[in-house]
């Protein structure tokens, strides 16, 4: 077992979460000297999160605790691709409107777990539909990856 000078991962070691990365060594010293930042994407397909996210948030909370900055990528742009989840038909097409309103929904549960407002390390909330969009990608992928599961 390493013993990790960085309070982040020392925590995620303690509880079982660290399996594989490419240089741990280097980001134990990374972590150490400055502050990291990270991020973990979240699909808007619904208005609220389920028990599988918790793991992850808890996650980027943990890495805010110890100086880090979190950044939470909302999948704006690839919810207009569709929810593949139903394996037999046709990927259900959300609205603009509807995704809107699920990633303000959804920052709203953020804010539970993430400080949004203070500090150098505050959470941050992007949305991959502000750079999606302007490519002009995701009309093709509505007609086309509707199709795939």
């Amino acid at each position: 077992m390493t013993n990790y000078k960085s309070d982040f991962l020392r925590l995620l070691q303690e509880r079982g979460h660290l399996h594989q990365c490419t240089d741990f060594e280097a980001l134990d010293a990374l972590a150490t000297r400055q502050m990291v930042t990270a991020y973990i994407g979240f699909d808007a397909t619904a208005d609220s999160l389920h028990v599988g996210n918790l793991a992850t948030i808890m996650m980027l909370r943990r890495l805010q605790q110890a100086g880090h900055k979190p950044i939470v990528l909302m999948g704006g742009g690839t919810t207009k691709v569709g929810d593949p989840s139903d394996k037999t038909g046709l990927r259900q097409m959300r609205t603009n409107e509807e995704i809107d309103a699920n990633i303000n929904s959804l920052k709203t549960s953020f804010k539970s777990f993430l400080n949004f407002d203070d500090g150098k390390n505050a959470a941050v909330m992007v949305n991959n539909a502000d750079w999606l969009d302007k490519l002009e990608y995701i009309p093709f992928l509505r007609e086309v990856g509707k199709h795939f599961t």
